[in-house]
């Protein structure tokens, strides 16, 4: 179910009038109702939930939240008049709360259990605003600040104030007041150059500078469009650079250079099961840090995961009714240059640094390959350290008949030491799939303390507790 958040400029700067005769607020409602219609288009829009939000002061920016409905959020969208300062960081940390509210109560975070592409509430931010300068009761600030402190429980456990599920979009309108524009050229919106627009590429997402009502429309088409199942993820390549494709002597190529394929931060798209309506998946991404049920709190997670992909070609590993998840990448330089080697049955294994016990790179959770068609690259997760785990089970099946000797036990004893241990329930879940039974003790537990899981506990206790009181505690 998506979530669709507006956040509406009511600053006092919005009544100002544009060529065609209307005010900036008058723009930003009819933009609103624009991308509905254009949305309704879609079947999956039935699943769709609206919020609305506005730049008053606490408690009141929040006008159309979790409990209000389509009718609440129209008849408040309706009645927005624009008076007060551009408080867009409050704001911004406001539709965000708002956003993560229920997500310690669902767990959709995992926190310090790896994180699972397949427990996600995809939401786009869309920000309308004039882009005047910002101002706040203590002055008029140079950039744009996000609150540090939020009164939502939980919050502390994620670097950024917003999930690697939401994205954020700014439309900022540079319509003028008094002739209509010179012909407008076509082609794509350009970003905008005010304070907005790094927070809205940080996220994923980025900003529209909209100069006509041409343009708006162009914009809003190109949202509706926007609106992804998915989760964002930073690439990065680590080790040389690849041979050059087609050349005699395979020479490697210098990696000095910074290419812009060597980072990518971009969306992963999460498909819903066709018969479900939901995603559905078995492994997660890896932590960047090995559990330790010693210690009494979890390191701060950032946003968004950084992969970091080994550009050795491998050959992809799969085994019979083994279970895989597989997410297409959203295109990117990173795309366009695996797929320009055209070698779809080649692939590079992917890592998270720090996820395992010893090794700083940590050991491969899947790989990256581009479709046998050419025409997108997938991540394909599989169990962690799966060149050593597949061999193993091929044997146990192939070999050993389901009935292991001592040496094989041995074996896959050594491998579940370099596994972390939230990896245990989902490789026991697959080898009941798979008809192995019993190869995994009952008593190996998740790797966090006691005094972690109570917290996170208590943490959900408490947002429930809150919710109650939202939006008057911000």
């Amino acid at each position: 179910m998506p979530i669709l958040l507006f956040l509406l400029d009511t600053s006092a700067s919005m009544n100002q009038r544009t060529y065609l005769g209307t005010t900036y607020l008058d723009v930003a409602k009819g933009a609103v109702e624009v991308f509905m219609k254009l949305r309704a288009r879609d079947p999956a829009s039935r699943g769709d939930r609206y919020m609305l939000v506005t730049f008053d002061d606490p408690p009141y920016g929040v006008k159309a939240g979790w409990k209000e409905n389509h009718a609440t959020f129209m008849c408040e969208l309706k009645n927005l008049q624009a008076s007060g300062l551009t408080t867009l960081g409050h704001a911004l940390r406001t539709a965000f709360d708002l956003l993560n509210l229920n997500r310690l109560i669902s767990g959709i975070d995992n926190y310090g259990q790896g994180r699972n592409p397949f427990f996600l509430e995809p939401s786009v931010i869309i920000t309308i605003t004039d882009g005047n300068k910002l101002t706040h009761s203590s002055g008029v600030p140079d950039e744009l600040h996000l609150p540090l402190n939020s009164p939502l429980a939980g919050s502390e456990l994620t670097k950024e104030p917003f999930r690697w599920d939401q994205r954020l979009f700014a439309l900022v309108l540079r319509l003028p007041g008094a002739a209509t524009p010179d012909t407008e050229q076509l082609g794509s919106v350009p970003t905008d150059e005010s304070a907005i627009t790094q927070m809205c590429e940080v996220t994923g997402g980025r900003s529209y500078c909209v100069r006509t009502q041409r343009m708006l429309n162009q914009c809003l088409e190109s949202l509706v469009q926007k609106v992804q199942s998915g989760v964002v993820i930073n690439f990065e390549k680590t080790g040389p650079d690849p041979p050059l494709v087609g050349d005699g002597e395979c020479r490697p190529v210098s990696s000095f250079s910074t290419q812009p394929w060597h980072s990518c931060h971009k969306l992963i798209y999460v498909r819903p099961n066709l018969k479900t309506g939901v995603p559905v998946g078995h492994w997660p991404i890896p932590e960047s840090f090995w559990p330790d049920q010693n210690s009494p709190s979890l390191p701060p997670r950032s946003a968004h995961p950084v992969v970091r992909f080994s550009c050795v070609d491998c050959e992809p590993m799969v085994i019979d009714k083994l279970p895989f998840d597989k997410y297409e990448l959203e295109p990117s330089p990173l795309t366009q240059y695996i797929l320009e080697r055209k070698s779809p049955h080649m692939c590079w294994q992917v890592f998270v640094n720090s996820s395992g016990k010893l090794n700083d790179l940590g050991q491969p959770f899947g790989y990256l390959k581009a479709s046998t068609t050419l025409t997108c690259v997938n991540l394909f997760v599989m169990p962690y350290n799966y060149p050593v785990l597949l061999p193993l089970l091929d044997d146990l099946f192939k070999v050993h008949k389901l009935k292991p000797n001592l040496k094989w036990r041995q074996a896959f004893e050594m491998y579940l030491k370099t596994m972390p241990p939230y990896f245990f329930s989902p490789l026991k879940k697959a080898l009941r799939m798979m008809g192995a039974t019993n190869l995994i003790a009952d008593t190996m537990d998740c790797g966090l303390s006691y005094s972690v899981i109570s917290h996170l506990k208590k943490l959900s206790q408490q947002v429930k507790t809150l919710t109650q009181m939202f939006p008057k505690m911000l």
